[in-house]
């Protein structure tokens, strides 16, 4: 038989044995634990591999002392034996099979490793040692539930399910309006939001699986959804909007941020924290506080003219963390703000935890890295999938990405590494577009050496979309990298989606786009896509993963098209019909693709963006 194994993560050491064993019916899991409630659901989940993969029904048992030619596998817990907290020692021996490790947590993640060691090769195992731990001890995914997308509980549960196979151990979901606060009904009425008794179920489901659930509420920047109210206006920095002074965000109709000088604001961010945090078993407290653009432009522009715009930032951030530091939790925050004035790093409180975000391949994490580390700051990297302003995620620059950060955080002793996975514009992107960034970067975070070099095609072909043909994984890489013909590096974002957003002949002149160029495009999607009635996705939702590639290479088909019409200066009236025609058909599929996996609140909102990009058909006039 082949040694041959995919593992999702690699372990770091493996040592292949000669030989085989072969597991047999009526053998027991056996839990050797001065507390083995702590393995039961470790072994539960055993259990259900060996019956799925290997159609055995063993028995689970507690202690050892049965005859030793009964026991299959044994799960021990012994304190101090790793080295590392989270670490096991995964043998596969002619005598048995032994997981050890000095927590449930160790224990757990040896047992993932021979669940995928089973699914491989089913009753006949390769004998064999394993000594595994992770390079970062928080491993985790932000899911963005702000912007558009509330996910159903039975999306969310399998992807928890998924995070954990891949020993991922933390998961956000980042809100700014989308919790049910029975003190702030007016936010999260047409929002389908997560409730509490939701919350409590999701925190249950995460510590069985040793997740931590970890409470997450913007309370700084991004508030329109609170400050376009009448009862939080008067809290915003710029109650009617105003010119941000920033080329990058421009001029706001209306209010984003809260107004650090008012001690109102603080007011709202204790009720938010005293209300949401209850619910989860966690102690750290994620508040955001990012991207606070219109500071010093209304309300505390005379603080922050005598005191500076850093010194305002790092004050409020102050307050919030006593608020949290009273209540018992470690404070996160966004590392954004502070990174724009160094010297005020030192200030930073230091059992908080700052989260270095960045999403391009060359993000300075190295840099940013080696200021929080000086200044003795606990912090995460925190790259993302770079699914969102694309559609088909922007595959190249999201490996690199992961890896940048993977490296550098190892490099200057980051505490976390948290994958982000965002909503901007209108949340267009299907889910299973972000599978290829969760699950490398699950990977590399767990180990970066000894995945940097897997084969990420192949990975999540087997791991994620279950398909042994090896097509669905190589179809969702390939379809990511669509428009690299064009050698365009665009902050955050892909052209092919600003044709699909932003006026059309402004973005054809910007990026000098021609119909030759747009035209390979097309050549390419339809090279890439010609094989995904072949790939045989071996999961439920199989049918849908397929509906939803089908429309994301159909957008990217219709950003080509329509830029080719825009190029010839829109008299062709046929080929803007079919691009009506088209786009119609398009706005149907997503209203059914976001309701099999989504809430339906945030679906109007997504959906006018959508029907804006379908208006510049009405005329020969874009609308836009």
């Amino acid at each position: 038989m082949t040694n041959k194994l995919l593992f999702l993560p690699n372990p770091r050491q493996l040592t292949f044995h000669d030989g085989i064993v072969s597991l047999t019916a009526e053998q027991a899991i056996a839990l050797d634990s001065a507390d083995t409630q702590s393995l039961y659901f470790t072994a539960r989940q055993l259990q259900t591999a060996l019956k799925t993969h290997a159609n055995l029904d063993w028995e689970i048992i507690a202690g050892t002392t049965i005859p030793a030619d009964q026991i299959g596998v044994t799960l021990s817990i012994i304190p101090d034996s790793m080295t590392h907290p989270q670490g096991y020692q995964l043998s596969i021996t002619a005598n048995g099979i032994f997981i050890i490790a000095s927590t449930p947590a160790g224990a757990y993640y040896g047992m993932l490793t021979l669940s995928q060691i089973i699914e491989q090769h089913q009753t006949t195992l390769p004998l064999l040692l394993i000594n595994d731990w992770p390079d970062y001890f928080n491993r985790g995914v932000m899911l963005d539930i702000s912007r558009d997308k509330v996910p159903t509980m039975e999306t969310l549960f399998d992807l928890i399910d998924q995070f954990a196979a891949w020993k991922m151990n933390q998961l956000q979901l980042y809100t700014e309006h989308t919790f049910a606060y029975r003190n702030h009904p007016e936010v999260w009425a047409n929002a389908s939001p997560m409730t509490g008794e939701e919350l409590l179920q999701l925190d249950a489901y995460c510590q069985e699986r040793f997740i931590e659930l970890v409470p997450n509420q913007n309370t700084f920047g991004h508030m329109r959804r609170w400050l376009t109210h009448d009862r939080y206006n008067s809290l915003a920095e710029c109650p009617n909007g105003c010119d941000t002074g920033s080329e990058e965000w421009g001029y706001f109709e209306e209010p984003f941020t809260l107004d650090p000088t008012n001690p109102a604001s603080l007011d709202l961010v204790r009720s938010l924290i005293d209300e949401l945090g209850p619910h989860f078993k966690n102690r750290q407290f994620n508040i955001g506080a990012d991207e606070p653009v219109e500071l010093g432009q209304g309300n505390s522009k005379e603080v922050v003219a005598k005191k500076g715009k850093g010194r305002v930032y790092l004050e409020f951030l102050q307050k919030i963390y006593r608020e949290l530091k009273a209540r018992g939790y470690t404070m996160q925050f966004w590392g954004d703000i502070i990174m724009e004035y160094p010297e005020l790093t030192p200030e930073l409180p230091k059992n908080s935890v700052a989260l270095e975000w960045g999403y391009e391949a060359n993000h300075p994490f190295d840099d940013h890295g080696e200021k929080f580390a000086a200044a003795g700051i606990p912090y995460y990297v925190c790259p993302g999938t770079s699914s969102w302003n694309s559609i088909s995620a922007r595959t190249n620059n999201a490996v690199a990405n992961l890896q940048n950060a993977a490296k550098n955080g190892l490099k200057h002793g980051a505490v976390g590494y948290l994958n982000t996975d965002w909503g901007d514009n209108g949340h267009w992107q299907p889910l299973p577009v972000s599978y290829l960034g969760f699950a490398y970067g699950a990977a590399l975070s767990w180990g970066y050496e000894t995945n940097l070099n897997q084969d990420i095609p192949q990975l999540i072909s087997h791991h994620v979309f279950r398909d042994e043909t090896g097509i669905m994984g190589k179809l969702a890489y390939d379809l990511g990298n669509a428009d690299q013909s064009l050698g365009l590096k665009i902050h955050n974002n892909s052209p092919l989606f600003l044709l699909l957003q932003k006026p059309v002949d402004e973005i054809i002149e910007k990026y000098n786009l021609t119909e030759a160029k747009l035209n390979d495009i097309l050549s390419y999607i339809d090279t890439v896509m010609v094989s995904l009635e072949d790939a045989t996705i071996n999961r439920p939702d199989a049918a849908l993963i397929k509906q939803e590639f089908n429309w994301v290479a159909n957008m990217l088909r219709h950003a080509c098209r329509r830029g080719v019409w825009s190029i010839g200066n829109r008299v062709d009236d046929t080929l803007r019909q079919q691009l009506a025609t088209d786009a119609e058909q398009l706005l149907d599929t997503f209203r059914q693709t976001w309701q099999a996996r989504n809430r339906s609140g945030g679906l109007d909102d997504s959906f006018a963006w959508l029907v804006k990009m379908a208006n510049a058909y009405d005329t020969d006039t874009d609308k836009r």
